[in-house]
């Protein structure tokens, strides 16, 4: 096997997969490392995100992270925005159809993404990023260049896609357009000409496409570099906005410091070598200190070194008071007749003056238990089990710990 120098141990930490791999090959066509060691140019490495949503969560950033340790390596990043792939939607592991999205949408979602983004990747030094949009390339096609690209694959191995053989098996629509998805994601990595190109494990199936592509077009074909996909704050599934088990890139300091310090112990090593450069050897040995330092170090990266010691105190002082500290006021879920909706339960408290505000406070995105936002007003406490000992919040400064 050909030694990993230094330099590179970044981009190999927490990689699931490199494909090709000729392990104790020299090749640099097949092993990724002895390009990097011996390529005479930058290589240029490709990420394709597809803004269909305006949040991007920690799970989203894991290969971002990757695409800046190429950076510091000294490669060229080439972040390609799916400006027109979003109006399709990545059809992986998906169940059904997805939505498409207008133009504007997916415009205004592209915006975020890169404001989001510019905390992990290196924006400011030369030759370093490209942002590529692919509806560059993508909108010009004619229906020759189409069809030539549908030529290049069968029905059976886009049906050996993750989802589609299901799909098909049960009677669900699979749709001529969501095939040419991969097809299109592919083409990209022909456009801009990609070394390499990074990815999920869900995303083997596309990047492989783009290989065939490149193969097709008469270009190099890139390496695949894989990452595991991360675990939600539940450690049971991925992590997912509509599951609420997400640490979102943009949410403020102690509520990301709270949801963090509340991962699972089985969790933490994973969190740490994905989404840190600590090493792994000198983490602490207590699994609560090790909770405490992944919070801390991740509220760090997104908000700078003294929001995240003032979001650790804050959270400290949510708990259980600290020193002069004033500790959270109690509210007595007593008052409160069960079963209870979540609008009813907030107006009681003395965080909103009535339920039709609690309604609004609800609606607005404001009001978080347990720093998980609450998102349907409606939503129904059966008895008060479930409460005891948990804080209630709206907004940055209002808290009440909800007791019996």
């Amino acid at each position: 096997m050909v030694p990993m120098p230094d330099e590179f141990e970044w981009i190999y930490r927490g990689v699931t997969e490199v494909f090709p791999d000729q392990i104790d090959g020299e090749d640099p066509h097949q092993n990724l490392l002895v390009r990097l060691k011996t390529s005479d140019r930058p290589l240029r490495i490709k990420l394709g995100i597809d803004p269909t949503g305006a949040e991007i969560h920690l799970g989203h950033s894991i290969p971002v992270r990757k695409l800046r340790a190429f950076q510091d390596a000294g490669h060229t990043a080439v972040l390609i925005i799916g400006d027109f792939t979003a109006r399709i939607g990545d059809p992986t592991g998906k169940s059904e159809v997805r939505k498409q999205l207008t133009e504007a949408e997916v415009k205004a979602n592209a915006q975020t993404y890169l404001e989001q983004v510019r905390s992990i990747l290196d924006f400011d030094t030369p030759g370093r990023l490209e942002i590529r949009y692919n509806s560059e390339w993508l909108t010009g096609l004619d229906l020759g260049k189409i069809l030539e690209l549908f030529a290049t694959m069968t029905v059976g191995q886009m049906l050996a896609k993750e989802g589609f053989a299901e799909r098909y098996e049960k009677g669900t629509p699979v749709f001529l357009h969501e095939f040419f998805y991969p097809l299109m994601q592919g083409y990209d990595s022909v456009a801009v000409k990609a070394d390499v190109e990074l990815g999920g494990t869900d995303q083997k199936f596309n990047i492989a496409v783009g290989r065939d592509l490149q193969r097709h077009f008469g270009l190099e074909p890139q390496f695949g570099l894989l990452m595991p996909l991360l675990l939600g704050t539940d450690g049971a599934q991925k992590m997912s906005k509509s599951l609420g088990n997400y640490v979102g890139l943009q949410e403020d300091p102690l509520t990301m410091y709270s949801k963090l310090e509340k991962v699972p112990d089985h969790m933490v090593m994973q969190y740490f070598e994905l989404l840190t450069r600590l090493p792994l050897d000198d983490l602490p040995e207590n699994p609560r200190d090790r909770q405490k330092a992944l919070a801390l170090e991740i509220t760090r990266q997104c908000h700078g070194e003294d929001a995240a010691q003032q979001a650790q105190q804050d959270a400290i002082n949510l708990v259980q008071g600290d020193g002069e500290a004033e500790a959270v006021p109690e509210f007595s879920l007593a008052a409160v007749n069960f079963p209870a909706k979540a609008f009813y339960l907030l107006g009681a408290t003395p965080l909103c003056p009535s339920s039709s505000d609690a309604r609004r406070q609800i609606n607005g995105g404001a009001v978080k238990l347990e720093g998980d936002r609450i998102a349907d007003p409606n939503l129904t406490f059966e008895t008060p089990a479930a409460l005891v000992g948990k804080v209630l919040q709206v907004g940055k400064k209002k808290f009440v710990r909800l007791v019996d």
